[in-house]
């Protein structure tokens, strides 16, 4: 009864405070608790058969069961680490989360490898140690991030056991041992009967009561800056999702969190841009629209396709088509906000995703980036390899292709991305934004744009490095790679860019057609008014199979000294009468020279390779190496108003000709 009275306030909250009206939520709105409760099915058993089902593990791919398997042998002497108080306490003292994060996560990969491999052989011989590693994580003060313990009620430093609250990699390790309890149910109570209670203990304690006793901040709108859910919102739910499914019993109290978990998922999606861009950029897409994915399919397979209708929506389909749309070449993906260059798709995944929504492109996007199934699992999203084992020998079937749309326009985002040619990497590739800067895991970047050549950088967008305690911080704007200085962008009597949902691009337009594409936009919202700007407007312009143009027309209040900033990763040379050389050459590719033409009445130039000594760099030096180069354009004299203009073109000497 207490578990029932919680949960009609935690609902009436939801209600309250974060959900959008009942006749606007695409999945709350569907079904009521009643009809839930009838669509529910007691388990989860279409997505997980239980270990003893084995004509129906049969179908599972074979193979990476087998190569799971074999990993597995070598931690059968595996010993399962403490996480004591001083490694916790790292993240406050030096901002420091790695060694925690690094061993909490090993210890729930191994148990998964643990557990698909008892599946696999299916004779007791993995038991202890599954049994040690349930024991042990049940036995952890905290199941989450170090670095999130900042965002409990209690606060930064070492966790309030008796207060727990959920952030990503609790809902993961919940879900974790959810899946294993269901799936060696048996074996597990043969194996000691206090097992199987202890792990809905700790469910119920760090997940369950949690989510009912207050609303977390990922649940909906911020209560500081209005801003909308991030990717926290739908990760969670799935794991959530699954929890739930697989661990509550009880038909009535199962639907009412499943509603409950709708509300909350209807906060992210509701106002998701219809465009479906992703504002954390590609590298958060598999944790936001593929989040919202993972819920739909669990659902579906839940319920019998009772959620299907979903997939018919179009702010859906254009969730999952983000991923390929702003692909840049086979190994690089636009990356505005932290978001990394280098992006690893979850293939199977993504098929998916694509089978769903219908989208063949998506599809053979997907089986391009096929690959076997060799070692353990990854730790994260157990839900997702479950799926990928009875859907691989389908999703073997797919043409591999790689769709590289020619242009690609998302108004509600405010993104363009445009190529030389439809379908291929070759030739020029133009990437651009407008937007503002309170996008989640903001830059602040406001008309920023990158040039890539045959799918390989140019002029480039550095993105995030290493996450520490000053990333998220009050200070995170001191990080180099966060501020505007540091993005092609221009500064105004050294005034930067601002964070903040004000600070925003306006009369953003797209024009294109046969030979060009183009975004223009007025960046003058996106300062404060110290910098004096009465408008800003740029122009970012691919003219096909030819280059790159930057037209800007600006009016300030008074004279000023302006700056332009471009950042590459090439080595720079400028010969003082307006043209500027970059040495193009990516690993393995043949040295190209690339020419700047900029009118040197206007400009003079400085070149700066940036020092990357501190923790948070190391991030930036496995994207990009350690050639940061920032070419600053600094105006001769102050100017008031003006116009200038930046063409970037291949320079025409004879070692270019290919």
């Amino acid at each position: 009864m207490k578990r029932f009275i919680i949960l009609f306030i935690a609902l009436c909250l939801t209600m309250q405070v974060y959900c959008q009206k009942k006749d606007g939520g695409l999945l709350s709105s569907k079904y009521s608790v009643e009809e839930l409760k009838g669509l529910l099915p007691p388990s989860n058993t279409l997505a997980i058969p239980k270990i003893e089902d084995r004509q129906g593990w049969s179908k599972a791919d074979q193979q990476m069961l087998k190569a799971n398997y074999e990993e597995a042998l070598k931690r059968l002497d595996y010993r399962w680490p403490s996480l004591p108080a001083t490694m916790i306490l790292a993240f406050e003292r030096n901002g420091n989360r790695s060694k925690y994060d690094s061993i909490s996560f090993e210890k729930r990969r191994v148990l998964l490898c643990l557990l698909f491999a008892e599946i696999y052989e299916n004779q007791g011989r993995f038991l202890d140690q599954i049994a040690d590693g349930l024991w042990s994580i049940c036995e952890e003060s905290y199941w989450g991030s170090s670095a999130h313990i900042n965002q409990s009620r209690s606060g930064a430093g070492l966790p309030d056991v008796s207060d727990p609250h959920v952030d990503l990699f609790s809902a993961e390790t919940g879900d974790l041992l959810a899946c294993t309890d269901y799936i060696l149910g048996t074996k597990l109570e043969k194996y000691s009967k206090q097992l199987r209670p202890r792990i809905a203990y700790e469910i119920d304690k760090r997940i369950f009561k949690p989510v009912l006793a207050y609303n977390h901040w990922w649940m909906g709108f911020s209560s500081k800056n209005g801003s909308r859910p991030n990717n926290w919102n739908p990760w969670i739910c799935s794991n959530w999702l699954n929890t739930t499914l697989l661990m509550i019993k009880d038909p009535k109290e199962k639907a009412e969190m499943v509603n409950r978990i709708l509300q909350v998922l209807d906060n992210f999606l509701t106002p998701y841009p219809q465009d479906g861009g992703c504002d954390e950029g590609p590298g958060y897409w598999d944790a936001a629209g593929a989040a919202l994915y993972d819920n739909l399919e669990i659902l579906n397979f839940a319920t019998g396709n009772a959620f299907d209708y979903a997939y018919q929506n179009e702010k859906i389909k254009n969730i999952g088509r983000y991923i390929y749309r702003v692909q840049i070449g086979e190994n690089y993906f636009l990356n505005f906000a932290d978001a990394s260059p280098k992006v690893k798709a979850d293939a199977p995944l993504v098929w998916r995703f694509g089978r769903d929504i219908k989208d063949e492109p998506m599809m053979q996007f997907a089986a391009y980036y096929r690959a076997a199934q060799h070692g353990t699992f990854s730790n994260f999203r157990p839900f997702r390899t479950l799926f990928d084992l009875f859907t691989r020998a389908e999703f073997e079937k797919t043409q591999a292709k790689l769709p590289f749309p020619r242009t690609v326009w998302l108004p509600d985002t405010q993104i363009m991305t445009c190529r030389d040619v439809e379908g291929s990497s070759k030739g020029w590739f133009l990437g651009a934004k407008g937007g503002h800067n309170a996008e989640s895991h903001n830059h602040n970047d406001v008309g920023n744009f990158v040039i890539f050549y045959d799918g390989l950088p140019l002029l480039i967008d550095v993105g995030s490095g290493t996450y520490t305690a000053k990333t998220f911080s009050s200070r995170r704007y001191e990080i180099w790679y966060n501020s505007s200085a540091y993005h092609n962008t221009p500064s105004i009597n050294g005034i930067e860019q601002s964070p903040g949902r004000e600070f925003k691009a306006r009369n953003v337009s797209h024009k294109g057609g046969k030979m060009f594409d183009e975004i223009s936009l007025d960046i003058a919202e996106a300062y404060s008014a110290d910098a004096g700007i009465i408008h800003w407007l740029r122009t970012m312009r691919l003219n096909r199979n030819k280059n790159v143009e930057i037209q800007e027309n600006f009016a300030l209040k008074k004279p000023s000294e302006i700056e332009n900033h471009l950042m590459t990763c090439y080595p720079v040379d400028d010969n003082g009468k307006g043209r500027l050389t970059i040495h193009y050459a990516p690993d393995g590719v043949k040295s190209i020279d690339f020419e700047l033409k900029y009118d040197p009445s206007q400009w003079r130039v400085s070149v700066e390779k940036i020092k990357m000594d501190k923790e948070e760099d190391l991030g930036v030096k496995r994207n990009w190496g350690e050639n940061i180069q920032r070419i600053n354009f600094t105006s001769v004299k102050k100017v008031q108003q003006g116009h200038s203009s930046f063409v970037i073109s291949k320079a025409p000497f004879k070692n270019n000709k290919n």
